[in-house]
């Protein structure tokens, strides 16, 4: 399996208002460090996974929506638990639908699978990851 993996910020506000999540209960703000892996089996024809570029971009418009954002006043946020993991797994979907829909040329096609990973601090992050193909 080749991958190539790009990177990004950014800085939300957010509560995880459950008795579960301590003083993260309150309100509290985050900056995540994003990590994108892309995955394929196979090298296209100009032996690279896609496009570095593509790829950056794609991840810079994903996240564009979120920056300085208070997430729990986010409609599609509305009463969820905005973890670290959910977060993961809202960018994964949001990226997949780039792939899709051609945003990262026609090499995004050939994906076999992507991982998000979201680190808050140097000592604990979360990712996922999924496959590409519907």
């Amino acid at each position: 399996m080749f991958a190539v993996e790009v990177r990004d910020r950014i800085m939300i506000a957010h509560s995880l208002p459950d008795p579960f999540f301590g003083p993260a209960q309150n309100m509290h703000g985050a900056t995540f460090v994003v990590d994108v892996a892309f995955m394929c089996e196979e090298l296209n024809s100009k032996n690279v996974v896609v496009d570095i570029g593509a790829a950056l971009d794609v991840l810079s418009k994903t996240l564009k929506p979120l920056a300085y954002q208070n997430l729990d006043e986010l409609a599609e946020f509305k009463g969820r638990l905005t973890t670290t993991e959910f977060l993961c797994r809202h960018v994964f979907e949001k990226i997949v639908e780039a792939a899709r829909s051609g945003a990262l040329g026609e090499d995004g096609t050939q994906l076999s699978k992507i991982r998000v990973t979201l680190s808050e601090t140097d000592l604990a992050r979360a990712w996922y990851e999924g496959s590409v193909r519907a």
